[in-house]
């Protein structure tokens, strides 16, 4: 990103455009390594005596062996349903907080109020998108159908069927189960990112004094730092949120009920370890994800400003 200097705010537009088209090139390059990670964080293997959890690898040969290479991308749909609003509330809903957070009289804003910043876009981004599209994400994704056998029908179709489904067989608020954890999960990722970002761009300027615009290869790397800050932070939230998604309960349970009933039950089924299942294709899937969509995002603001669509800032998070 360029220095924040004399240059007006990003427009609403450019968060739309540029972050809807970073977003789609992230899910599709990155969606196989998440469903691993939910496989993953799914699975039940490694709890009989003597025997180890399934790995990264061996995790991703099991779904191309059993249901072809396309079932990585199951959920895909969903996922890119959800990236242009997501991106889109993620890069305004920041902008907005970050000048309520700003020192009225130089226009600044802290490092402490940047990561206030960061926590508020994420829960905002969580509760109005995140959450109800991955919870359809995670039930195609659960799918262990092969794409090869037409006779072999799924649940769920696609991630409109799903959306059908789910709604008509477990009510409207099925869609937003997990919600408080993702808002969470959101939070402290947003929050990290936006403040790495910042700080080691920032770094990266003092370097180069010179440079008006960093290249892309250095978005890329800062993107791939700041990325991986996230998922080690708030790794056992992903894992329960991931299988009170999955799950279906009685009515009359609460939220905190099936929060704590599924971690008592890894805890005394699967050990402390369980909480950390899925973390090898979660960081291989944010970081160079963050990585792609730093590069994309700088690239296509910059053609944006170039045609004086709408000039842009310094901006950006995960």
């Amino acid at each position: 990103m360029s220095r924040n200097g004399d240059k007006k705010p990003v427009g609403f537009a450019t968060h739309i455009t540029a972050g809807g088209i970073a977003g789609a090139m992230e899910a599709i390059c990155c969606q196989p390594l998440d469903t691993i990670k939910v496989r993953m964080q799914l699975s039940k293997s490694g709890m009989a005596p003597g025997t180890k959890p399934r790995g990264f690898l061996a995790t991703g040969l099991m779904i191309v062996r059993r249901e072809t290479p396309l079932a990585l991308y199951k959920g895909l749909g969903a996922v890119l349903s959800g990236i242009v609003p997501k991106m889109a509330i993620r890069f305004a809903s920041f902008e907005t907080y970050k000048g309520w957070l700003a020192d009225k009289s130089t226009g600044n804003t802290r490092v402490g109020n940047i990561f206030i910043a960061g926590l508020a876009a994420g829960t905002t981004e969580a509760v109005a998108v995140v959450c109800p599209m991955e919870v359809v994400k995670i039930r195609l994704q659960a799918q262990q159908h092969s794409l090869a056998d037409p006779l072999e029908t799924p649940r769920y179709r696609n991630a409109g069927h799903a959306v059908y489904t789910i709604i008509r067989e477990e009510g409207f608020s099925a869609l937003y189960r997990g919600v408080s954890l993702t808002a969470l999960r959101q939070a402290t990722n947003q929050g990290a990112n936006f403040t790495a970002y910042q700080e080691l761009k920032k770094l990266a300027h003092s370097y180069q004094p010179d440079l008006k615009d960093l290249p892309s290869y250095q978005h890329m790397i800062i993107g791939l730092i700041s990325g991986a800050m996230g998922p080690f932070s708030n790794a056992p939230i992903d894992t329960i949120k991931t299988r009170l998604q999955k799950a279906t309960y009685e009515p009359g349970t609460t939220a905190f009920q099936r929060i704590a009933a599924i971690a008592k039950d890894m805890w005394k089924q699967e050990g402390v370890r369980s909480f950390y299942k899925g973390i090898t294709p979660r960081v291989l899937r944010v970081a160079p994800g963050q990585a792609i969509v730093f590069a994309v995002y700088e690239k296509v603001r910059g053609i944006i400003e170039t045609m004086n669509v709408s000039p842009s800032q310094d901006r950006y998070s995960e």
